[in-house]
This record gives C-alpha cells, sequence and structure tokens, in this order.
C-alpha cells in the first residue's frame, strides 16, 4: 500500500480543510467565543486551524467540537445531491460536485483537539450537565475516527455518504 503524505491529500481536498475551519468559525461565532487566529487552509499540519479563547457553557464546548462533523456532512450531502441530479454524458458539472463532495466528507471529523478540548469540559461538568451523556460518545467517535485515519477511514466515510444519498435518490441502483 502506497502511502500519500498528508499535505498531498489536504492539497487535492483543500476545500473540505476550508468549510472545516469555516464550521469551527461559525461555531465560535454562534456560541461567542473569541477568536484570536484563524488559517483556512495551508500546506503543512495541520492543514487549517481555529485558534480560540475559553468556552463557556458545555453546549457550546459541543458545539464547537462538532460544527465541523455537522456543516460538512450536510455539505457534502447536498453537494451528492447535486453531482446525482446533474450528471450526464454532455454536463460535466457533476465531477466537480462529487469532487467538492468528497472533499467536504472526507474531512468531516473533528481533530483529536477538539476531543480534548469537549473532554476537559466533560471532566468538569459531568455532575452538573445531562449534556454530557451525548458528549461522551461522541468523544468516543472521534477518538475512534482518528485512530483508523491510517486505514483511509475519511475516505471510506465519504465514499459511503456518496453511497447512500445515491441510492437514497436510485433505490432501483442495486436491482
Amino acid at each position: 500500500m502506497t502511502i500519500l503524505p498528508g499535505w498531498l491529500i489536504s492539497l487535492a481536498t483543500f476545500p473540505g480543510v476550508i468549510s472545516h475551519e469555516i464550521a469551527h468559525r461559525l461555531a465560535c461565532y454562534i456560541g461567542r467565543v473569541p477568536v484570536y487566529k484563524t488559517c483556512y487552509f495551508r500546506i503543512g499540519n495541520p492543514a487549517g486551524y481555529v485558534i480560540h479563547g475559553p468556552v463557556k457553557g458545555y453546549s457550546n464546548a459541543l458545539l464547537l467540537a462538532f460544527a465541523p462533523f455537522l456543516v460538512n456532512t450536510l455539505a457534502a450531502i447536498l453537494l451528492y445531491i447535486a453531482a446525482i441530479s446533474t450528471r450526464s454524458p454532455e454536463n460535466m458539472w457533476w465531477l466537480l460536485y462529487i469532487w467538492l463532495g468528497v472533499s467536504a466528507a472526507y474531512h468531516s471529523f473533528p481533530g483529536d483537539e477538539d476531543a480534548d478540548t469537549l473532554w476537559d469540559y466533560s471532566k468538569k461538568v459531568w455532575m452538573r450537565n445531562f449534556l454530557v451523556i451525548l458528549g461522551l460518545p461522541l468523544i468516543m467517535i472521534i477518538r475512534i475516527a482518528n485512530k483508523l485515519r491510517f486505514l483511509w477511514f475519511d475516505l471510506i466515510y465519504a465514499l459511503s455518504l456518496l453511497f447512500l444519498v445515491w441510492l437514497w435518490l436510485e433505490p432501483g441502483l442495486l436491482g
């Protein structure tokens, strides 16, 4: 198996990196969390980031951690719908929609830093906030997804989402 460098994957899927960081930035805005610095895309590790101040409230911590998953997954679904709806031999725009959808879905999962922030907050408020019941399994999902990245879990998620949308729009696809 050939290992591709991370910077090359990020370059090929840069729209997903940008939308991931936009989602974090939007969550900061909604949660009134101060943002100190934003990098929407760069060649390097990480490919993008949002440096923000302290998060107030567990619901804001949850939103900040999962905004990229929600925004990028929704964007991917909408782009896949556009691709499937417009695909034809004469119209090649559907390929652009597929690439943008795969890029968005590929960068849906929050990073370990997001899981760390949510975990730290969960430990502080676990006896006072019922949302921790939602947060703890989500932290585990983030951790597992990030551990499986070396097996191309991000790409498997992106292509599985495409397949499910295609199946939803064309139920007779499998026979």
